[in-house]
């Protein structure tokens, strides 16, 4: 490993010093994502000094130093996890050959589409994210918006090097354009279609950073199982700030859970217009931003069944959640996985290949996870003697990829009719009204430990520091 130099333009631990022409072409990526974080990054915080963590090293006791940073002048850096000689490959065709330093000619495509498809989430986030510092709840929680901000920049950074080094002109090229799309943008949109929905309120942005972020640790971690060495590396170091991410999606909606069970318990009432003129966010509203987020999350995983999801497993290119821990013969021919699909206006399981089912078989690891997050909101509610209990909806609800898209499903998991569906919609969505209310809670507080009405200080500063902490410096 070869030591770090904060002050470098491009800090990193891939010897970039020593590979000169690789140096030069970042360095030319770099000013237009200085350009394009002007354009399109957090509005308005340019002159801000943010108490941001920045990644100086992979060192599990000492990979970030914690300091009052201008956003614009943020050190992102290139890190890839310390690097295994006798590594091998896990699973499919290639199990047990050691794993690859260079792209096999015949993975390439396949090797360069995965890596820009992640890419291409990162400053997808931070465009959806843009504009919500105008209106944070506190100064803690604007600098975790700034703290992921920059870390999906970095994040970026993370994909850019690997396309730089490991794919010539094809992978220069593809860095540039991922700096041209504009999530929601109808004619240049982001690749995935979540990473193209708005996210206007700080309720939508805890949802996103709780389940969407959650579908980005899987995927890293699926990718942090290739057999393309440094995807893998690289993917396993981006998950230690990915936790950080979720952390303020989990810990955001507990606290606006804690606040609004308070105001329940004051008023002795569940009644909804009575909780919104005492300006809370009720638990009928959290649920069906709940059901929205979550549903939308889990088409990110693809089709149920995908003859493309095979290929990259069978050739080594993205492995399962936790692969290395799995009792299997990490080939999987011939066994087989059920999903869903709707005969006769039911849902019925079918069994399939499951070579074939690699995006069901992650979703469900997802589901798994994200369901004992709901249940510690729910830990919460019932501390406050509260009966109400918050649900993901069922699997098949507001699906708009694969055998299940377009069926009508209520969050039970009933089959039901275009009527039904179009007369309950509001109330399992959230509806304009929601979305009205939610943005009208939005006023800015960023005075040092005050706190928006609608929502519960943390139990704890970050990096441990006091509650009125200046977390961020207006210049």
């Amino acid at each position: 490993m070869s030591s770090i130099n904060y002050s470098e333009k491009i800090p990193n631990n891939v010897n970039l010093g020593e590979d000169r022409t690789l140096q030069r072409a970042l360095e030319q990526w770099q000013p237009n994502f200085i350009n394009w974080w002007d354009d399109i990054g957090p509005a308005g915080s340019t002159d801000h000094e943010v108490y941001l963590r920045t990644a100086v090293s992979v060192d599990p006791q000492g990979w970030a130093q914690f300091g009052h940073v201008k956003m614009r002048d943020y050190r992102w850096g290139v890190f890839l996890n310390p690097g295994d000689a006798d590594r091998q490959i896990h699973f499919g065709d290639h199990k047990g050959e050691k794993v690859w330093q260079d792209v096999p000619g015949e993975y390439r495509a396949n090797l360069r589409r995965i890596i820009v498809t992640q890419g291409d989430t990162e400053p997808a986030s931070v465009e959806q994210q843009r504009h919500l510092g105008l209106t944070a709840p506190s100064m803690y929680d604007l600098r975790n918006l700034y703290q992921i901000n920059v870390e999906e920049g970095r994040h970026l950074w993370a994909m850019v090097y690997l396309l730089h080094k490991h794919f010539g002109r094809d992978g220069r090229e593809e860095a540039d354009a991922l700096l041209v799309r504009r999530s929601g943008d109808e004619n240049n949109p982001r690749i995935l279609g979540a990473f193209n929905e708005a996210t206007p309120d700080w309720l939508s942005f805890f949802m996103f950073t709780y389940f969407t972020d959650r579908d980005g640790k899987f995927q890293l971690a699926a990718l942090a199982e290739s057999a393309f060495d440094p995807l893998a590396r690289t993917t396993k170091f981006m998950l230690t700030e990915e936790a950080h991410h979720m952390f303020v999606g989990e810990s955001g909606i507990s606290r606006v859970i804690q606040r609004t069970a308070q105001v329940m318990n004051e008023l002795k009432t569940d009644d909804v217009s009575k909780l919104r003129a005492a300006g809370v966010i009720d638990l009928p509203t959290v649920q069906r931003y709940i059901n929205f987020h979550y549903s939308v999350t889990i088409d990110l995983f693809g089709a149920d069944e995908s003859s493309n999801a095979a290929t990259f497993y069978n050739t080594g290119l993205k492995g399962r959640y936790e692969e290395t821990k799995r009792e299997d013969d990490h080939s999987l021919k011939g066994q087989t996985y059920k999903v869903l699909e709707a005969r006769n206006g039911e849902l019925v399981e079918k069994e399939v290949p499951m070579l074939n089912a690699m995006n069901e078989v992650l979703r469900d690891d997802y589901i798994k996870d994200s369901v004992a997050g709901v249940e510690r909101w729910n830990k919460v509610l019932t501390k406050a003697g509260i009966a109400t209990q918050l649900r993901v909806p069922h699997k098949a609800f507001h699906r708009n990829i694969g055998a299940l898209s377009g069926v009508k499903v209520s969050p039970e998991g009933r089959v039901v009719s275009d009527a039904e569906w179009t007369a309950n919609e509001a109330k399992w969505l959230p509806n304009r009204e929601d979305r009205a209310y939610v943005a009208s809670l939005m006023g800015r507080v960023v005075e040092p430990g005050k706190f928006a009405n609608w929502i519960a200080p943390p139990a704890i500063g970050i990096n441990r520091q006091a509650a009125d902490f200046e977390y961020v410096r207006f210049n």
